[in-house]
Order: structure tokens, then sequence, then C-alpha cells
């Protein structure tokens, strides 16, 4: 009988790195993670990622047919390198794609975690059968993949586009980036909790999230209602920008704090409409990412696919 074949798929964040086996259905066989702090340098990182990848194939019965990564950014997908990397600057300038080439002997594929999201909603999730999709991931960071035509949409010298920075608010909070006030420093996480921290009757409790601000509102606590409705107009200004500059068919939203968020869809819509009364917005669908905790997982190894096996029906 012949041995079943998947994707050695790799997730790599700031706080985890997944590793698993997806099969040409997107369907995850086997995974595994570990906290990224804890990876060490970069060549100790590899060697537990090759472990893991073989472990995970021995687990799910399969043989790697090829590897998928999906990385938090900057990276260099052409070149299959990282950039300059904030949250794990001893990898930087790394380049997986030629380790992992060299050790397994199979075609590797890298490209930003948001892209690779894109891709595997724009294949097997909410936006399959979207000619112009726009994926919007809002977690601890805010990323964004487009997908025109089938395509991975890539800029000037294949650069990923950075929703994250475009600027909603000239005296907003400053941002890594340099400016103040981007979607990321107004919108992201984080910034969720530090905003509903600074109101009067903040009750003061440390280590809020962006989850605890969820979980409060919803049991009608005064702050954390302001903060949510915040939140609400701040990604649904941001959606509006990109739909007045795309016009998709879609966008699709991924992430931690889409999963409060999300309670809210409605509202985020309201505000959207109240900002693109120029282009065909009821033409435009506003959703939730339908493939859940294991997305980025899934993205990467459909970023597999859509590098070496565009041609297949996978």
């Amino acid at each position: 009988m012949r041995q079943q074949v998947g994707i050695g798929a790799i997730d790599i964040g700031g706080t985890k790195i997944a590793v698993g086996i997806v099969n040409d259905a997107g369907r995850v066989l086997a995974r595994t993670e570990t906290p990224t702090q804890l990876a060490g340098t970069y060549p100790e990182a590899l060697q537990r990622i090759i472990d893991m990848l073989r472990a995970m194939a021995a687990e799910a019965g399969v043989s790697i047919r090829g590897i998928g990564i999906g990385s938090t950014g900057p990276v260099d997908p052409i070149e299959g390198k990282f950039g300059d990397l904030d949250t794990i600057p001893q990898w930087s300038g790394a380049s997986p794609v030629e380790d992992l080439t060299r050790v397994f002997s199979l075609p590797v594929a890298l490209e930003n975690d948001a892209d690779a999201g894109a891709l595997a909603e724009a294949s097997w999730g909410a936006g399959k059968d979207k000619s112009r999709l726009i994926y919007v991931t809002i977690g601890t960071g805010i990323g964004g993949g487009m997908v025109f035509d089938g395509q991975l949409y890539r800029g000037v010298d294949g650069a990923h586009p950075e929703v994250a920075h475009m600027i909603l608010d000239l005296s907003g909070p400053p941002c890594s980036c340099g400016l103040r006030g981007c979607w990321e420093a107004l919108a992201s996480g984080p910034a969720l909790a530090r905003w509903a921290e600074t109101q009067a009757d903040y009750d003061g409790r440390r280590g809020l999230t962006a989850k605890d601000v969820y979980d409060l509102a919803a049991s009608k606590n005064a702050f954390a209602e302001r903060a949510v409705a915040r939140e609400a107009y701040l990604i649904g200004i941001g959606l509006a920008n990109l739909i007045n500059l795309f016009t998709p068919d879609a966008i699709v939203l991924g992430g931690s704090v889409m999963k409060g968020a999300g309670r809210h869809l409605d509202g985020i819509r309201d505000i959207v409409s109240q900002g693109c009364r120029f282009v065909p917005l009821k033409s435009v669908e506003i959703k939730l990412a339908s493939l859940g905790d294991d997305a980025n997982l899934i993205g990467a190894a459909r970023t597999w696919h859509h590098r070496f096996a565009r041609s297949s029906k996978a």
C-alpha cells in the first residue's frame, strides 16, 4: 500500500512555534508547539523544528511531500530568509528555506504569516471562490494579506503590504514603525488593553489582556464596554480604508482579538458603511475567518501549495 503524504507546516510567531502535518484538503493530521523564547538561538531552534517535523510525520503516519513556513515578519519570501525580526532578533538574516531544503531534500516555501493565512482562507476557508480577497488578522499585532485572482499580491521587491501601518490618528500613540497613530498602535490587542487601563473607572487589575476586556464588557463593565466600542470603531475605520483602496469581494477577519470583536461584527459593518459611500459596499462581504486556531499552520501548508503545486487541484 502506498504511504500517505502530507505537507510539513511550520508557524513561527513571537509567542510560539507550531509544527504539524497538513493533508491536501487542508486538514491538520498532527501538530505540536513550543514557546518561541525557549527555542534558543537559530541553530538550536532549527534543530528543534527538524525534530518536531519528524515526530509529527511519524505520528500522522505520512511521508513529507514538502515544507511550508509562515513566519512573523519581515521575511523575504523570494530568497527564503528572515528579515530584521523584532520579536526574535537573534534569528534575523537566517535562511530556513535553505537549511530545511538541505536537511530534508524537499522543496520549501516561506511567507509572512498573514500572507500564509490569506492563502489558506482563500483556498480552504471563508474566502473560498472569492476573486479579490483581503485577509486581516488582529492579535498581538495587525497583519494582512491579499489574494487577487488566485495570486498573492506582492509589492516592489516582493514586499508584503504592511496594512497595520496606515495612519488613523496623527496624534495617536507612537508605533514601532516610527510614526504615530498607526492602525496597529491603536487597535491591536495590547493597544486595546492599554487604552482600557487609561479610563478613570479602570479597576486597577494588572496584566489586562484583550480577552479580559471583552469578558469584562460582556459582564457590563463600563470601562470595558467603552474600550470594546472604541475597538469596533477603529477596526471599522481600518477596513473602510482597505475597501476604498482595493474594493475586494471579501474581507476575512482572523486573529485572537476577533474572537471577542467578532461578537460586534454588525457594529463594525455599520462603521464601515459610513466611510464607503463611493464604492459598491453591498458587494463586499465582511466575515470571520473559518479555519480556527490552526489557521496559521494550515496557511503554512497552503504556502507550499501556492508556490509548488498551483497547477494541481490541491
